[in-house]
């Protein structure tokens, strides 16, 4: 059995997508790195891309719909380099973050009370403003800025192609 290239593409993207958010539950979950609002919401781009994909893989669906939604996940891939490139200038203090980016205002504990509080109720999310993770110098923002680049790029470059969705 062979997949037809209008499969093919939407397949890949639904694959990348899954091992993308399966990542980042892995580097949360099980190595403790916790996301910041910023990183929870570049989650989301993949998750439409992923869900899009998904439908696009659809048997029966014409294969100019697998087109059209396989270039909504190059377009869902580019608002999530723009939140990725935020995140990174955030982290490198270009510009402020959001205000969910900051740790709560009062810093460290001061009294008893206050300590017991704290640990009763820790902080639920990581700052944005602070690399949590990052590998050859590049934070997981960074990386994510360059895959969603080439994922974006990609994606609508595979769905302006004709070619790739004619059936043979």
């Amino acid at each position: 059995m062979t997949l037809s290239s209008d499969r093919l593409v939407p397949l890949a993207i639904f694959a990348v997508c899954a091992a993308s958010l399966g990542s980042a539950m892995v580097l949360e979950h099980v190595f403790g790195v916790m996301p910041c609002i910023l990183c929870l919401w570049q989650r989301v781009p993949y998750a439409v891309a992923g869900a899009l994909a998904a439908v696009a893989l659809v048997p029966g669906l014409p294969a100019q719909a697998r087109r059209w939604l396989v270039a909504l996940c190059g377009v869902a891939f580019l608002v999530n380099l723009g939140i990725a490139s935020y995140h990174v200038g955030v982290e490198q203090q270009w510009w402020a973050g959001t205000a969910q980016c900051s740790a709560p205002a009062g810093g460290a504990p001061q009294t008893l009370a206050e300590l017991q509080a704290a640990l009763e109720n820790p902080p639920t999310l990581a700052r944005c403003d602070e690399v949590g993770w990052s590998l050859f110098g590049i934070s997981l923002p960074g990386y994510n800025v360059i895959l969603s680049l080439l994922l974006g790029a990609g994606s609508l470059l595979a769905a302006a192609r004709p070619e790739l969705w004619r059936r043979r």
